[in-house]
Parts: C-alpha cells; sequence; structure tokens
C-alpha cells in the first residue's frame, strides 16, 4: 500500500502496521520537500517502509530517498530513470495500456494508475478509468506492479484487479486505524497482480 502525504504525523500514523511505501508530496518549495522527506525517511527507515518522493527527483536525491514517483507533467520516464540510476524505484502514472507499457519500457517500477474513482482530493483530474480501466492496465503490463489511485476505500478494494492501492485523503482523520484497514483488505484478496512489490515491499 503507498501513502501519499505531506504530514509527518500521517507518516507516524501509517507505519508499523504492515508493508507500506510513503510517498512525500509537497507543492510549496524543494526546501520544505527535503525537510519532510528526510525526516520522513528516518522513521521509515526504522521501520522498514519504503519512501518515495512524488514529482522531484533532486529532492529525492538529495534526500537520500529510495526512489520517485513521476507524473505527466514531471520528468519523463527515461530521463528519471538516467538520473536516478538502475536501482532506484521509479514509479510513473498512467491511465491505459498503451501508456503503461511505454512506461515500463523506458524504466518504471511500478505505475500509479487513475482516477480508479471519483476524489476530491485534487481538482482538475480526468474521468475516472473504473475498475474495468485499473484491470485493463495491469493485465497490459505482467510482472510490473499497478497501484490503483483516486477515491478507493477499504470497502472498494476488492473491486480492483491490482497489485496495490494509493490513498491520501482516506488515511488522513485516522492514519493508523486506516491503514490497517487497507491493509486487512488487501491481505483478503485472492487475486492480488504483480510479482514483485516496488522496492521489495506493498
Amino acid at each position: 500500500m503507498h501513502i501519499v502525504t505531506d504530514s509527518l504525523d500521517v507518516v507516524r500514523g501509517v507505519l508499523g502496521h504492515g508493508p507500506v511505501a510513503v510517498q512525500v508530496r509537497v507543492k510549496t518549495s524543494d526546501r520544505d520537500a527535503y525537510a519532510l522527506t528526510t525526516a520522513a525517511l528516518e522513521l521509515c527507515r526504522a521501520a522498514g517502509a519504503v519512501c518515495l518522493v512524488d514529482d522531484r527527483v533532486g529532492v529525492a536525491l538529495a534526500a537520500g530517498a529510495d526512489g520517485v514517483h513521476v507524473g505527466a507533467e514531471d520528468l519523463p520516464v527515461a530521463a528519471a530513470r538516467r538520473v536516478l540510476g538502475p536501482a532506484a524505484v521509479l514509479g510513473a502514472t498512467c491511465r491505459n495500456p498503451e501508456a503503461a507499457r511505454a512506461a515500463v519500457a523506458a524504466g518504471a517500477t511500478y505505475l500509479g494508475v487513475g482516477p480508479a474513482f471519483a476524489t476530491r482530493t485534487k481538482t482538475g483530474l480526468p474521468e475516472p478509468i473504473g475498475p474495468p480501466g485499473v484491470a485493463a492496465v495491469t493485465r497490459a503490463v505482467p510482472g510490473t506492479p499497478v497501484i490503483a489511485i483516486a477515491g478507493i476505500t477499504p470497502d472498494r478494494v476488492a473491486e480492483l484487479e491490482c497489485y496495490g492501492v494509493a490513498a491520501i485523503s482516506a488515511v488522513a482523520a485516522d492514519p493508523s486505524g486506516a491503514t490497517a484497514d487497507f491493509l486487512r483488505a488487501l491481505a483478503s484478496r485472492s487475486d492480488r497482480v504483480g510479482t514483485a512489490a516496488p522496492g521489495g515491499r506493498a
């Protein structure tokens, strides 16, 4: 499971319940992103969790994070891979099988796919692709972990054919309890798809 956050309190709350990756998303400055990443990284290292940075390749390198997630407006996947080197975790956002295959060919470790459902967390998103859209991407890139994002609750996990899910607002109010609920929902599925988790963890 991926937790996307700009809050160190959320990072503290989501750790210790099972396999998670923390994705630091800061929309202000590189300085703010670096400060939060270094603090989150210390917590993640102690808990054995992956720590990624959203968008900011330079911040991830400077802080020593495990990797980066790039979106459509960020560095191209191939360029990010060249900068990060072969060992870093590199996630890429996509919505369809064609983009998924291209991202994997360019060096993506895993794919963030969505919006799976409607959400108010981020404005300006395209229409949700729904469980069928998530499944289409998953089937297009066998062996590559697909992480569904947007509008996902623990109750909706069973609808999704993918390796794991990402959450933002769904864990904000109760990071500890919500993360435990998500992890139980993921563990109860029998159709989990993907041969390896991003960075070796779900």
